[in-house]
């Protein structure tokens, strides 16, 4: 189906697509429905090519698949080919597609404004250069919970101020639940302050303190790559996470998806702005079912759901072909 046709199908739908980001993947993924839709691993076979480097391989083993520089270009594919199996059934065009930090990459190549064969060189250079950013063990993340987000704000800017590094919000997710990044003392800082006052932390289990201003180096040369990609403006109207507003020119997808990479992702602001525009209807195309389970938290949502499996994509598939007046 091309970009316009997409674009004509969607307006009257009800349904917003969401692509998820690094953390999502998992050993095996997309193995059962591979068996039964040949293009899952078509998908993977036309990425690998252009990245030169085997990702269906990576995918069901798990060789590499926890490393930046393969997480982002394997995670990006498997969302793409659970897109084409989605159309491919006749699933319904979404209104709204959105991606969390890495999957913006994933929803603007569902809405035709970027190949995927030049999306995932751009990934895999993006997770490289966000890698050799900062060296292994100075950065980190935390989830922080329990506090709203000026709170959280506040509580980085009292780490940053006591000299040991810096740390700022990385991801505003969902209320009560933000994601910090940067120096690793600041990040425990914080993390012991909050449970002081009650609150919750969570370390997480990531290589690169990612969408804080350690990323300013790379995102510095990855703008020269994504000055020399072909983008167009997508097809149907992806929400930007930097500041969760649809791109209406080219030049400015280009320096939102710079600046994403050492600014706060704006979910939050992104699923309000779904629900603004009268989304009932929430369908996660990636592994995994983190951002559908965020979605189910929020007022006016009244399905959200995951695709990674037979079973859920035929769950997906048939109600919200009911719901939108597809079928009887």
């Amino acid at each position: 189906m091309s970009a316009k046709q997409l674009e004509q199908v969607a307006q009257a739908t009800k349904t917003a697509f969401v692509f998820p980001g690094q953390g999502s993947q998992k050993v095996g993924m997309l193995a059962e429905l591979a068996e039964q839709f040949s293009s899952v691993t078509e998908t993977f076979a036309e990425a690998s090519a252009a990245v030169g480097f085997d990702l269906w391989q990576i995918a069901q083993s798990g060789e590499g698949l926890n490393q930046t520089e393969f997480t982002q270009p394997v995670l990006l594919t498997a969302s793409i080919a659970l897109w084409r199996v989605w159309l491919e059934l006749g699933g319904v065009a979404p209104k709204y597609l959105a991606g969390h930090s890495l999957g913006e990459y994933s929803a603007l190549v569902a809405a035709g404004a970027m190949s995927l064969g030049d999306a995932v060189k751009l990934v895999n250079l993006r997770g490289k250069l966000m890698q050799d950013a900062v060296p292994e063990g100075q950065g980190a993340m935390a989830a922080i919970l329990g506090f709203d987000d000026a709170q959280v704000i506040e509580l980085c800017a009292q780490a940053s101020a006591a000299g040991q590094g810096n740390v700022e919000a990385a991801n505003f997710n969902a209320q009560g639940q933000v994601v910090i990044a940067g120096d690793k003392a600041a990040v425990e800082a914080v993390m012991a302050a909050a449970k002081e006052q009650s609150g919750k932390a969570i370390a997480l289990p990531v290589s690169v303190p990612s969408h804080c201003s350690l990323m300013k180096p790379a995102a510095d040369k990855f703008a020269q790559a994504l000055e020399h990609t072909a983008i167009e403006l997508p097809g149907l109207p992806v929400i930007q996470n930097v500041n969760a507003e649809i791109a209406t020119d080219v030049a400015g997808l280009r320096q939102a998806l710079t600046a994403q990479l050492y600014q706060s992702v704006q979910w939050t602001k992104t699923m309000q702005f779904l629900l603004d525009q009268g989304v009932e209807y929430v369908v996660e195309c990636g592994p995994g079912n983190v951002l559908a389970n965020l979605a189910k938290r929020l007022p006016n949502i009244n399905k959200a759901f995951p695709l990674d499996t037979k079973s859920r994509m035929e769950d997906a598939l048939n109600a919200i072909l009911v719901a939108e007046g597809k079928i009887a």
